[in-house]
């Protein structure tokens, strides 16, 4: 297979990670206290591997059967031995394939290197992490682990929802229906992380981004959209193409800039908005700023945040 997902993980963006911790702000089903606040103690019964001992480990999860046969120490890991169980969603419609020029990333590469910095940094610090690509329904459900390989199928999966949505039109969302099958699926407490420029009807995603909040799960929305669907600005009359339906509409954007740009502002205040009160985080994101440079200003205003 080839090695192009590891493109995600830039050491930079890595390296300054390494400094920073994303904090639960909800007591959580983990089995670590440490980061989050946890209603459990001990670990799970069900075994997942061996990982390598380090100073701190309790010693009675060291496997002395194979110290015996390798002279080397290891301790059993399991399935639950995490703080938390989060989960990247990931829009993978065609409207996420849009890019306004050379030098900006398209919607989906923004949302697919922000989604391998935060799943590294989860792993990081041993928190589980799954990922779930979703359009008209749902797509790919990871589930979160805490495993070694776990990483590499995390990348692997944006990479190919990347290529999937920028290689393939039409591709539809409804985002209000796969959320809410999501939010049914997922049965334990944790942190939901959605990354969408939510170009859908704002009342019906809203109302399933809150069935996460029913259910007791943290929320943090990632809304991604180009600059140039924030300010509008283009030269001469302008092909208008929905990529998703293939309508397109002729128009000229200097006589319609300025309904444009009241009509976006009131429809991103109404998801800070209806989203704020309902105790969900949410974060509109510019491609034209670097994804590194837009989450460690994020992580750095959450964790001052008492």
């Amino acid at each position: 297979m080839s090695d192009d997902y590891k493109k995600y993980l830039q050491p930079e963006t890595v390296s300054k990670l390494k400094t920073i911790e994303l904090k639960a702000k909800l007591i959580v089903e983990g089995f670590i206290t440490g980061l989050h606040k946890s209603p459990y103690h001990g670990f799970s019964v069900e075994f997942a591997e061996h990982r390598q001992y380090a100073a701190g480990d309790e010693l009675r999860h060291l496997d002395w059967r194979v110290f015996a046969r390798t002279d080397k120490y290891y301790v059993k890991q399991y399935e639950e031995e995490t703080n938390l169980r989060s989960y990247i969603l990931l829009d993978t419609s065609s409207s996420m394939c849009y890019s306004s020029g050379e030098k900006v990333l398209p919607k989906i590469e923004y949302a697919a290197y922000l989604s391998a910095a935060l799943s590294v940094m989860m792993l990081q610090q041993r928190d589980g992490i799954g990922l779930v690509t979703y359009g008209d329904e749902l797509q790919k459900f990871i589930p979160p682990r805490l495993t070694p390989s776990h990483q590499n199928l995390i990348l692997q999966t944006l990479h190919k929802a990347s290529q999937l949505v920028s290689g393939t039109k039409g591709l539809r969302t409804n985002s209000a229906k796969s959320l809410s099958q999501i939010a049914e699926r997922i049965q334990k407490r944790g942190l939901i992380i959605v990354m969408s420029d939510f170009l859908d009807e704002p009342e019906k995603i809203i109302s399933a981004l809150k069935h996460f909040r029913h259910r007791r799960h943290e929320v943090i929305v990632f809304h991604i959209v180009d600059p140039k669907e924030r300010s509008f600005e283009f030269d001469g009359d302008a092909e208008i193409v929905d990529v998703e339906t293939g309508e397109t509409m002729m128009t000229s954007p200097q006589q319609i800039k300025s309904a444009y740009r009241a009509a976006f502002d009131a429809f991103t205040r109404r998801y800070r908005s209806e989203l704020t009160e309902s105790n969900i985080d949410y974060n509109l994101l510019d491609t034209s700023q670097p994804f590194g440079d837009a989450l460690l200003a994020y992580l750095k205003k959450r964790n001052a945040v008492k």
